[in-house]
Formats: C-alpha cells, structure tokens, sequence
C-alpha cells in the first residue's frame, strides 16, 4: 500500500533516536528532533559528538534505536528507496563520493540508479553542473580536480537528484577562504530544506535561522541562531570557542 504523507510541514521527525556503534561505543541517546520545510538548521558540536553520525540516520545509512521519519515516511528497509528520493546527503569528504572515472557519471549516477530516462538524466547533469559553476565538466575525471572542485561536484550529485532536504556535513571544511566564501554563497541559493552539520559558528550564522548544539550524542541546546551563538559560555562549554 502507498504511503502518504500526512502533515507536509514537517520535513525531519526524530524521537528519542540512541545508536552506538558495533564496538559498543555510544554516539547518539535520545535525540529528540523536529524540522520543518524550508528550515535551515545547523547542527554544531566539537568532534566527536555525534554530529556525522545523526545525519547518517537521515537517509539510513545508519539505523538505531528510536524513530526517525522524513517527510512522514518512516526511515527502514521498506522506505529507503523513497526516502533517498528526497535527502541529499553530501559527505564531509569528496572522496567518498565521488568514484566513478567521469565527473557525468558520477552526477548521473543516482538518477540512473532510480531509472530515470537518459534524456532527463542529461538535462539534470547539465542543470546541477551550472548550478555549482562548474559547466561543461561532464569528461573530466574526479580525481584530478582540486579540493573545491571536488566539493562543487559532490553537491552537484546530489542536487541532481532535486532532493526537498539537504543534509550537508563539513561542508566548508579544508576550503581555502576563497573557496568557504564562494560554497556559503552557492548554499544561500538554494530554498530546500537544509541540515548543515559544522563547528564552524560563523557558517552557522550567515546559513541558519537556528541553531541546534550537540554534545556526547545529546541535544544540549535547540534555539535561534543568533540567540544561541551570543552566548559565549555555551559555546565555550562544548569546545565551540
């Protein structure tokens, strides 16, 4: 039977989420976290705290203990299909996803993955190519682009895909400035819903409109962007100083 989605304001629904790794080490217990379309949110916290592990929960690349829901549907092995229609997931290290020898390939790789026709599948690598400013593109191979240009790619896989939720970890980290300034600029187009997985506070306030802390795998503090990051203590308290 067709799931179907029933309050369509809220985009993210995590209760009491606990995950510890196979090893048996805790990283995240009991988060308790809510989203709404269009919400740009950033989740900051020192390293360590759980941060990459929370947004791997969010297309079930990771699953624990709790409920996590995206768009109303429900994030397990019968929804993964869907709910990867809709998050986009960008990784904190370009290496890990990018592996195919063309950069087309590598932007058109969820697309045929889901059966899209190869016509759609070009019009969509071309448009997530102009997107990130890197037009024209298509042969060159990954791995011989530089680290920004990588990044760029990275997003452009995603954003291929026309996802509704944007999950973006480090985004700006090993960026030289020109590079953070040119990726915070290219992010503020964008209208979707965004999760934005940083320590870096000032990335924070120029992105969201709230800011979410984590620490040991904890939500410590969830407020207004500005109300939070005035608060030097805070900040200092969970290494963000």
């Amino acid at each position: 039977m067709e799931l179907i989605p029933i309050d369509k304001d809220i985009a993210i629904r995590i209760e009491n989420l606990s995950f510890s790794y196979p090893d048996g080490t805790p990283a995240l217990s009991g988060v308790n976290f809510l989203v709404r379309k269009g919400e740009s949110v950033a989740v900051l916290g020192p390293n360590g705290a759980g941060k990459s592990t929370l947004a791997l929960h969010l297309n079930g690349i990771l699953k624990g203990e709790g409920k996590v829901e995206i768009l109303k549907f429900e994030v397990n092995k019968k929804n993964l299909r869907e709910i990867r229609k809709h998050v986009g997931l960008v990784f904190q290290d370009p290496d890990d996803q990018l592996f195919t020898p063309t950069v087309k390939e590598d932007v058109a790789f969820g697309l045929l993955n889901q059966g899209v026709e190869p016509k759609q599948v070009e019009e969509a690598v071309e448009r997530a190519l102009e997107w990130v400013g890197m037009p024209n593109s298509e042969s060159r191979s990954p791995h011989h682009l530089s680290f920004g240009e990588k990044k760029r790619i990275s997003l452009a896989t995603v954003l291929s895909m026309s996802p509704e939720i944007l999950v973006l970890d480090e985004p700006a980290s090993n960026l030289d400035p020109r590079g953070r300034r040119e990726l915070i600029e290219l992010i503020k187009t964008f209208g979707t819903t965004k999760i934005i997985i940083t320590h870096d506070t000032e990335m924070a306030r120029e992105l969201c409109e709230r800011t979410v802390i984590l620490d040991q795998g904890r939500i410590v503090v969830d407020g207004e962007t500005a109300d939070v990051l005035r608060d030097e203590k805070l900040l200092d308290r969970h290494g963000l100083l």
